[in-house]
C-alpha cells in the first residue's frame, strides 16, 4: 500500500501519479490534487482512503458508481470535468504539431441516453436473467437497478428486458448483449452473443422471447438483424425526415448531442452548392444538409443507405439527395468525383478515415467539417489535411457519453 498525490486524470479517466521508486502509477477514481492511499497492482492502483479530497470532488448521481465500468468520472464537478475533456482533445491535436481554437465543451444533459448494450447473464436458482453492465475493469455483471445517463423510459423497461433476456440464454456458451435503441415507436432490441454453432436459438425460445417482447410492448427484437418479433417499425426522425431503421443501426447515442453536432456542420455548410456527406450513415446529417444544397451521401452499410432513401421521398423541402452504399476504406470517393463540392462533412468510425482523407487533401474542395468520436484518428487526419493547405479553424469538444472519459468534436477545416 502507497500514499500517492494525483497529478492529473489521464486520457482513459484514470489519476496519473508516481510510485515511491518513481514509476507511473494510475488510479481510478481520483481527482488531480488529491492524495490517496492505494494498494497497487503493477501500474495500477485501487483506492483505500482518500487522504485529502480535492475540493472539485463531488458525491456520484449513481449507486452503482465504482464497481459499474459505465462511468469513470461522476465523483467530478461538471466545469474541471469538461475543462478536462476539451483538453484532451488540445493534447492530442498537439501531438500532430497542430493548434486551433478549442470552443466550450458541449454538455449532453443526463438521463437522455437512447441507446445502451446490456449484457445478460444466468441469474441464480430459479430466477430470471441478470441484466446490466460489466464491471470496472472486469468480465463480471454489475445488475442494474438505476442509470442517471440512460433515458428513463429504458430503465423503466429493464424488468421487461430481463424477461426477453432469458430465452437467449438457453445454450450454455451464449453471453448475449441486448443493443437497445429508443425510437419514437418504442424500443428497437437488436440481440447478439447467442451461440450459433449448436443450431442456435430453438424455435421453442424464439417463441418465448416473441411472447416477452410482446408483454413488453416492445417496438421489434432482432437475433444479429435477423426480425424475432415485429409490432412496429422503430422510426427515428432527422430533419424533417422520418426514417425507418434497419436492425443493428448506428444512430447517435444522444438527441442533443446529435442536435449539436448537426446544427454546427448545418451552420459551417452555408453557401454551398454541392455537399458530400460521408459515412453518412442513416443519414444523422444528410437531411439537415439537404435544405441548404444537394448532397452526395455515401456509407458502407447497404440497409442505412436503403433506409434514407426510402425516407427522401415522402420528405419536402430537399434538395437532391444521391445516396451509395460504398466502402470509403477500400474505395474512397475519389479527388476527382469531389470536383464540384463545396463541403464535405465526413463522421468515420474511431479507426478514423486515412483513405478518404488522401482524396480529400488531393480535392479543390473549399471546406471540410470532420465529425469524431476519437480524438488521436482526427488528429491524424487532420494533420494530412493541414499538410494539403487546410487549416483547422476550430474544434467544438461534444460530451455526448456522459461521465465516460469517451470525447465526441466537430473540427472545420477550410482552404
Amino acid at each position: 500500500m502507497q500514499d500517492l498525490t494525483i497529478n492529473a486524470v489521464g486520457a482513459q479517466g484514470d489519476g496519473l501519479s508516481r510510485t515511491e521508486d518513481g514509476k507511473p502509477a494510475f488510479v481510478p477514481l481520483t481527482l488531480p490534487g488529491e492524495r490517496v492511499r492505494a494498494t497497487m497492482d503493477g501500474a495500477r492502483g485501487e483506492v483505500e482512503a482518500i487522504l485529502a479530497a480535492s475540493p472539485d470532488r463531488i458525491v456520484p448521481s449513481c449507486k452503482h458508481f465504482g464497481t459499474c465500468g459505465g462511468c469513470a468520472l461522476q465523483h467530478w464537478a461538471a466545469q474541471p470535468y469538461l475543462a478536462w475533456k476539451a483538453e484532451q482533445i488540445r493534447i492530442q491535436l498537439s501531438m500532430g504539431g497542430l493548434e486551433t481554437e478549442i470552443l466550450p465543451t458541449f454538455a449532453s444533459p443526463p438521463a437522455s441516453r437512447r441507446r445502451v448494450a446490456l449484457h445478460a447473464r444466468k441469474g441464480g436458482k430459479g430466477q430470471g436473467a441478470r441484466l446490466g453492465f460489466k464491471e470496472r475493469r472486469s468480465w463480471n455483471l454489475t445488475p442494474i437497478e438505476e442509470c442517471p445517463v440512460t433515458d428513463p423510459r429504458i430503465i423503466a423497461a429493464l424488468p421487461a428486458l430481463a424477461r426477453l433476456a432469458e430465452p437467449f440464454l438457453e445454450h450454455p456458451k451464449s453471453a448475449p448483449t441486448l443493443h437497445v435503441t429508443l425510437t419514437g415507436t418504442g424500443l428497437d432490441i437488436d440481440v447478439t452473443g447467442v451461440e450459433r454453432k449448436s443450431g442456435g436459438l430453438s424455435a421453442d425460445a424464439r417463441m418465448r422471447a416473441a411472447m416477452a417482447a410482446g408483454e413488453g410492448d416492445f417496438a421489434r427484437v432482432t437475433l444479429a438483424g435477423e426480425t424475432v418479433y415485429g409490432a412496429r417499425q422503430p422510426l427515428v426522425k432527422l430533419g424533417q425526415a422520418v426514417v425507418a431503421l434497419p436492425p443493428g443501426a448506428f444512430l447517435q447515442a444522444v438527441p442533443a448531442a446529435e442536435r449539436a453536432m448537426v446544427d454546427f456542420a448545418v451552420a459551417e455548410s452555408q453557401g454551398a452548392n454541392r455537399i458530400a456527406d460521408l459515412y453518412c450513415g442513416v443519414g444523422t446529417f444528410t437531411f439537415r444538409l439537404a435544405e441548404i444544397a444537394g448532397v452526395y451521401a455515401a456509407e458502407m452499410s447497404a440497409p442505412a443507405i436503403a433506409a434514407l432513401k426510402a425516407a427522401v421521398g415522402p420528405t419536402s423541402g430537399l434538395k437532391p439527395i444521391t445516396a451509395e452504399a460504398r466502402d470509403l476504406v477500400r474505395r474512397p470517393v475519389l479527388s476527382t468525383e469531389l470536383a464540384k463540392t463545396d463541403v464535405v462533412v465526413i463522421d468515420p468510425p474511431r479507426a478514423g478515415a486515412a483513405e478518404q482523407t488522401v482524396e480529400i487533401a488531393k480535392s479543390k474542395v473549399g471546406k471540410v467539417v470532420g465529425v469524431s468520436c476519437n480524438p488521436a484518428t482526427f488528429a491524424k487526419d487532420a494533420r494530412v489535411l493541414v499538410d494539403a493547405g487546410f487549416r483547422l479553424e476550430k474544434v467544438a469538444p461534444v460530451d455526448q457519453f456522459v461521465w465516460s472519459p469517451h470525447i465526441e468534436l466537430v473540427g472545420v477545416f477550410t482552404r
